[in-house]
């Protein structure tokens, strides 16, 4: 019987407890009819994994095996499965759903009211192999390193995020937020046509890089007030849409009280707990404020296609790789090196081919 080496995190980091990730020799599974077999390259690590490990996930519970932002190669496919072959190159959408119910039959499955999701809800891709429905698969081209593979699943939530605003085209944007999500969407927004982006955030360490990224305007707002960035971006008129991609009391409350009268705030980050905002403000302004969740196929696809033209760059973002093994360090990392760290990968086959 031939094994792999499964994470699993046994508990968080809370209650003056470290937290633990163990690793426990499972077999490999064979792909059945429909299924593929994926030898898993890069695991990235994003906001919702810190929360994990914190402890403050309210989806998930305790084993838990992580991994939703990866990369990998086909091993082996199962009975039917004519769309892949051993060898090729791949990344794996996360999402398990019922395929029933009204958002599943109407093609909007990113909410589905079953919605579990691997990392969190169901069991991640944190193995040496991972064996799924080929529904699931998404082919990367052959010139596009792991690394950046395992960045497509960031990068379709950016996708999807900057789609919910329709007019896009020609659009200033402002994005408060400059996390990897925020950098990401800012670039997307840039390439899909906005006119001019604003970021801002409390780091000039991440301002930095998103000016390094091409966004237009960098601004620290505990030196500018958000208002009057905006007007100095933009002018009288100000954005034609704000994303809030920090999700806390102070930017949602930002964005609703120096939006432009009528305009559009969208929210991308997930609240920690129960938010208090100034929905006085909201309904005077009639501001619409509107939401996004997670992605489609589609958004992946678009995702890839933005890479492999060079409108969008995750090199810059990508901070530190650790070891399949020291998967517990990196998150030690992450927790001692907030504000200059972006997307740590964990190279559970170091190679490139």
């Amino acid at each position: 019987m031939a094994t792999m080496k499964q994470q699993v995190m046994t508990r968080p980091a809370r209650d003056g407890q470290e937290a633990e990730i163990i690793f426990r020799d499972i077999e490999i599974p064979a792909p059945g009819p429909g299924q593929v077999l994926v030898k898993i390259k890069r695991i990235g690590i994003c906001g919702s994994d810190i929360h994990v490990y914190y402890g403050e996930h309210s989806g998930t519970s305790y084993p838990v095996t992580q991994g939703h932002e990866v990369s990998g190669q086909v091993a082996a496919v199962g009975e039917g499965v004519a769309a892949f072959v051993p060898g090729q190159k791949v990344t794996i959408e996360p999402q398990v759903v019922c395929g029933k119910c009204y958002p599943c039959r109407h093609g909007k499955y990113n909410l589905c009211e079953e919605l579990k999701v691997m990392g969190f809800q169901t069991t991640g891709t944190a193995s040496e192999y991972f064996c799924v429905d080929q529904g699931k698969v998404t082919p990367l081209p052959k010139e596009m390193s792991y690394d950046d593979g395992a960045m497509i699943e960031p990068l379709a939530v950016t996708v999807h995020a900057a789609r919910r605003f329709a007019e896009l085209q020609g659009a200033r944007v402002a994005i408060l937020g400059c996390g990897p999500i925020g950098i990401l969407l800012a670039q997307t927004c840039k390439a899909m046509g906005a006119e001019s982006v604003l970021i801002t955030d409390v780091s000039d360490h991440r301002l930095a890089l998103a000016k390094q990224c091409g966004v237009d305007h960098a601004v620290n707002t505990k030196n500018v007030e958000f208002g009057k960035a905006l007007a100095d971006a933009f002018g009288p008129d100000k954005a034609d849409v704000i994303y809030d991609c920090a999700g806390n009391n102070v930017t949602i409350n930002q964005a609703i009280r120096c939006a432009r009268k009528g305009s559009k705030l969208i929210l991308v980050a997930v609240f920690a707990g129960m938010a208090s905002a100034d929905l006085f403000t909201l309904n005077d302004h009639e501001l619409d404020l509107d939401t996004t969740m997670m992605y489609r196929h589609e958004d992946y696809v678009e995702a890839i296609r933005l890479v492999e033209e060079g409108k969008v760059q995750l090199k810059p973002l990508q901070s530190a790789h650790f070891p399949f093994e020291k998967y517990l360090d990196a998150y030690k990392y992450i927790e001692a090196n907030r504000e200059t760290t972006m997307k740590v990968l964990i190279d559970v086959d170091p190679t490139q081919e």
